[in-house]
């Protein structure tokens, strides 16, 4: 059967075999199985499913037909107000199937912990790209609420050096909050800096044990291009919560 490599990898090698996506077997998989089979018993349409595992122990899910937002085009036009309220209404929904459950272990809700264009499935209808589903859910885990919701506004506004006018973050945040509901952007912007320091001290430990991954993404400057997200959105943390 024809099979072919999925964009990303910066992890892990994933590929495609007709209807079905293969992946590595990881510490967290057996979670992540049980998180998917809640989804599913629940109705939500918006994650893959898990289907078993293939004779060279990869986990098989179900692929979900669309678009990635892998390129700067792509991901300006998928992060438009309309795509960015219709995200946060997603994480909303799968947030609330997973509140109570014994997968979210007293905390809130079971956490993505990877949101971003590149983990989101889009359909086009002409130039407007419906966000549909979410896939990658390795790093999934008990937390709060406002963890996923701040690493969306991290990821979706691309919060960084980039960002030329503040005032605009600001209102998409509040954008964010209002339709995910419950959630100040205040709590957010504070979210987004634990978010960023997490991520560039996790690489950095990772790196320094030898995980090849961590290496790579250290080599590749990721590290500094997080510290220098962080000196930005601390720059402006007052600005960026008042959601102006």
């Amino acid at each position: 059967m024809d099979q072919s490599a999925l964009p990303g990898g910066l992890i892990s090698n994933v590929v495609r075999i007709g209807a079905t996506v293969r992946r590595p077997r990881t510490a967290r998989s057996g979670f992540v199985h049980e998180l998917l089979a809640l989804l599913e018993r629940r109705g939500w349409s918006a994650a893959p499913r898990f289907l078993g595992w293939d004779e060279q122990g990869r986990e098989i899910l179900s692929h979900i037909d669309g678009h990635a937002a892998w390129t700067a085009d792509r991901r300006r036009a998928a992060c438009s107000d309309k795509g960015l309220v219709r995200v946060a209404e997603l994480v909303r929904e799968f947030h609330d199937l997973t509140s109570g459950s014994s997968l979210a272990d007293g905390d809130e809700v079971v956490c993505h912990n990877d949101l971003s264009p590149k983990n989101t499935v889009y359909t086009l209808d002409g130039e407007d790209w419906r966000p549909v589903a979410f896939i990658d859910w390795d790093l999934a885990a008990p937390g709060a609420r406002v963890h996923d919701v701040a690493h969306l506004c991290w990821q979706y506004l691309d919060l960084g050096p980039g960002v030329v006018d503040v005032p605009e973050a600001a209102r998409r945040i509040k954008l964010v909050c209002d339709a995910y509901g419950h959630i100040e952007p205040e709590q957010v912007v504070d979210a987004v800096l634990w978010w960023q320091d997490r991520c560039a001290r996790g690489i950095e430990t990772g790196a320094s044990q030898g995980d090849p991954a961590m290496v790579r993404l250290r080599d590749q400057g990721v590290v500094d291009e997080v510290r220098a997200s962080y000196a930005w959105v601390s720059a402006h943390r007052s600005a960026l919560g008042r959601g102006d």
